[in-house]
């Protein structure tokens, strides 16, 4: 690192990754769009898994003002965020076996759902068994992940596979392994890392294509409005009424 301001590099980094993803996987995020509206259009649910700090995407299109109202988040107890103490238990737990199975079949899931699934290594037994329970029970299957993990890494799931193996789309997220994007000669470990800026893009990018895809075949995408907007709570409580079979998180 050497030019600029630790600020700047950052930023610079972030922007990069963000048109990288921008360029490279436009056809997955229109894939991912396409299907989402394709399972609102068939009645289906949508559903958002995420662990440790993959879940911060996935909370991000949850109940969000401008995002659809028929995202649904698949809570893990213990993983969702690090409010557990002690922390590393969430992580702790990503790598039990037997876990997703036992997430899925207490859950609404259902065939001809859909759940996006983001992990940023793609390589711990909870990702990995989610999305394969989920394909087992005929759920479309989107994962966020990155896929240099898969090349240099090891998987910690005892088929020796990875998140991207088991899903139907794939959206690479292009972060290194290790996500930390500055190195200083001064500091002893690389810092800053862009994990979930550029995630949560990805995210809102598939959520975009998805209301614009279903406004294209003469489908109301159900959008929620902020609640600070006059009007935006009677918006929100029809939308809810009309799709409340669909939305679990205000049951």
């Amino acid at each position: 690192m050497s030019d600029g301001t630790p600020a700047d590099l950052f930023f610079d980094a972030a922007i990069g990754l963000l048109q990288r993803v921008r360029e490279e996987e436009a056809e997955a995020i229109t894939a991912a769009g396409t299907l989402l509206a394709d399972t609102v259009a068939a009645g289906g649910r949508l559903f958002a898994f995420g662990a440790g700090h993959s879940s911060l995407a996935a909370q991000d299109v949850v109940y969000r003002a401008g995002g659809l109202a028929l995202m649904n988040l698949l809570a893990v107890p213990g993983v969702v965020g690090v409010d557990v103490t002690p922390a590393t238990l969430g992580s702790a737990l990503e790598r039990v076996d037997g876990l997703a199975s036992a997430v899925l079949d207490s859950s609404p899931l259902r065939a001809g759902d859909a759940l996006v699934i983001i992990s940023l290594s793609g390589r711990n037994a909870l990702p990995v068994e989610m999305a394969q329970g989920a394909r087992t029970r005929g759920v479309h299957v989107i994962g966020v992940t990155s896929v240099a993990y898969a090349a240099q890494t090891e998987s910690r799931h005892s088929s020796g596979t990875f998140l991207k193996d088991h899903c139907d789309i794939v959206l690479d997220s292009k972060i290194a392994v290790g996500d930390a994007e500055l190195t200083l000669d001064t500091i002893p470990a690389p810092f800053a890392p862009a994990s979930t800026v550029v995630t949560t893009a990805l995210m809102q990018a598939v959520m975009a294509t998805t209301a614009a895809t279903l406004a294209d075949r003469g489908i109301e995408p159900p959008l929620l409005r902020s609640g600070n907007v006059d009007g935006g709570h009677d918006w929100n409580a029809r939308v809810m009424t009309e799709y409340g079979d669909r939305i679990f998180y205000q049951h």
